[in-house]
């Protein structure tokens, strides 16, 4: 599994910021005296940082932005990044001139200089998520990053709001690894194991073969995951570190290892992308592993279903009619349309179970929620105003983007059935919508709920401030953000 770059906080010393052979940043501002660090790069480079300083490019950066020097003379590094800041810089605008230094570590590591600067703990944080590269089935030697030095005037300080900051990273890394792995090798099984692994960190951890499945009642699920030979799973986490007897907050993710669309296939272009459909499920690991790793003063519950939708002679059919663990039947019109049969049943039993003070599920559901919101925002759904203002205020927060979608009793007839109480699609018009009112009905009246559609956020084609190509890690930091400012106490 990948571990975030190490992260060492040390007291200014002079000497090191000519010897450190990598990345040197330092944070500066227009018209403003250099820190004692910056103060000293200047002096080594022979006032080479303090004309780029005051130069018009630098002037006309945002904040959270930089400009490099390379391989300046009179110091081992191997560039010097200056960084507009502001001493009343925002955690985003933070995280962001972090991003910058982790984009240019390579294995010497780096070095920030940030003296006294309020958001040194967050640049650290850009740092560290921004320098995520996963490297697990690349041949050849692997070289490990260097370490991220963060010299500071109080170094015990910083260390504090530092800690449970690593904690996110270790969670939003863990995610991306689940989501970036190959269904070859992240199989239902595999996944499985790896979150018993997590009972490392104090988490409960329970795993529900397919006879306790089907003892449940989960049939909707194990009809999706039929015609796969890797057997299907729901994982149980709980982190229960609130008042004993306090219910707690559930979170349920889809686990959809590969997605091939069952009978009714998807074409064969950018199907290889179908292995981020346990996006879901990927994200709610991450936050659990956060929770333990930082202590979180709450209870929380986290639950997936982990199937495989494959294509074979004992694959669910279009025409099928399947019943839920809530006792609803479905028409299966579209066995593409699979994620929101697995969520029905973990759902329902997340509630039959738990009794959660409130719910909230992730999923890459639909490709129409990327028609509707692209790549930079997620799908959000919800039937209570203050939990869905909590859950976008975190988003906001955390930089995260995330969009509030209708819900309504009109659109419920597109889910009509001739057969059986339910379809499973509504057509092609507001197809992330009426898939949201199809989980809704497997919300108990006075269950808080929201639903988060993250087919666009998961996995992107393009490079982000925080993330390289590939698995985003959205959610995480939205999250575990919520649990601590409306969960725990």
């Amino acid at each position: 599994m990948t571990q975030p770059a190490e992260l060492v906080v040390e007291p200014y010393a002079a000497a090191a910021v000519a010897e450190h052979p990598g990345v040197v940043a330092v944070l500066a501002e227009p018209d403003a005296p250099l820190d004692p660090g910056a103060a000293r790069v200047n002096r080594l480079t022979r006032g080479a940082l303090a004309r780029l300083v005051s130069s018009e490019a630098f002037a006309a950066l945002k904040p959270g932005e930089g400009l490099s020097l390379g391989w300046p003379s009179g110091m081992a590094a191997t560039s010097v990044l200056v960084l507009r800041l502001g001493r009343k810089a925002d955690a985003a605008s933070a995280r962001k001139a972090g991003g910058a230094i982790g984009r240019a570590m390579k294995a010497e590591g780096a070095l920030l200089l940030a003296g006294a600067h309020r958001q040194a703990a967050e640049i650290a944080l850009g740092a560290l998520l921004r320098a995520y590269d996963f490297a697990d089935h690349r041949s050849g030697e692997k070289k490990p990053l260097g370490a991220l030095r963060l010299m500071v005037t109080k170094p015990e300080a910083v260390e504090a709001a530092v800690a449970p900051l690593m904690a996110v990273a270790e969670g939003v890394f863990l995610t991306r690894d689940l989501v970036n792995a190959p269904a070859n090798v992240l199989t239902t099984t595999s996944f499985a194991e790896r979150l018993e692994g997590l009972r490392d960190l104090g988490l409960e951890v329970e795993v529900l073969d397919e006879p306790a499945l089907e003892k449940l009642g989960m049939r909707a699920l194990l009809a999706v995951g039929q015609g796969s030979d890797s057997p299907s799973k729901v994982v149980v986490m709980r982190w229960q570190g609130g008042e004993a007897g306090t219910a707690p907050l559930a979170l349920v993710g889809k686990g959809v290892v590969f997605d091939t669309g069952g009978i009714s296939i998807k074409p064969a272009a950018g199907m290889e992308e179908m292995t981020m459909d346990m996006g879901g499920a990927g994200v709610v690991a991450g936050v659990m592993k956060t929770l333990a790793r930082r202590g979180a003063k709450a209870n929380v519950v986290g639950l997936v279903g982990l199937v495989e939708n494959m294509p074979s002679g004992n694959a669910q059919r279009p025409g099928d009619v399947v019943t839920s663990m809530k006792g609803d039947t479905i028409e299966v019109i579209n066995t593409d349309a699979e994620g929101r049969l697995v969520l029905a049943d973990v759902m329902w039993y997340a509630q039959e179970r738990f009794q959660p003070a409130a719910m909230v599920d992730l999923a890459t559901l639909t490709g129409a929620i990327i028609i509707a919101l692209g790549h930079e925002n997620t799908g959000v759904f919800a039937n209570d105003d203050g939990l869905c203002d909590a859950l976008l205020t975190a988003a906001a927060a955390e930089g995260e983007g995330a969009w509030r979608m209708p819900l309504a009793p009109a659109y419920d007839s597109a889910l009509k059935s001739r057969i059986a109480d339910m379809k499973n699609v509504g057509g092609r018009p507001a197809g992330a919508v009426t898939a949201a009112q199809f989980l809704q009905r497997f919300v108990k009246d006075g269950t808080p709920w929201v639903h988060l559609d993250i087919a666009g956020t998961a996995l992107r084609k393009d490079d982000t401030a925080l993330a390289p190509k590939g698995a985003t890690g959205w959610g995480v930091r939205t999250l575990d953000r919520l649990v601590r400012d409306r969960f725990e106490g």
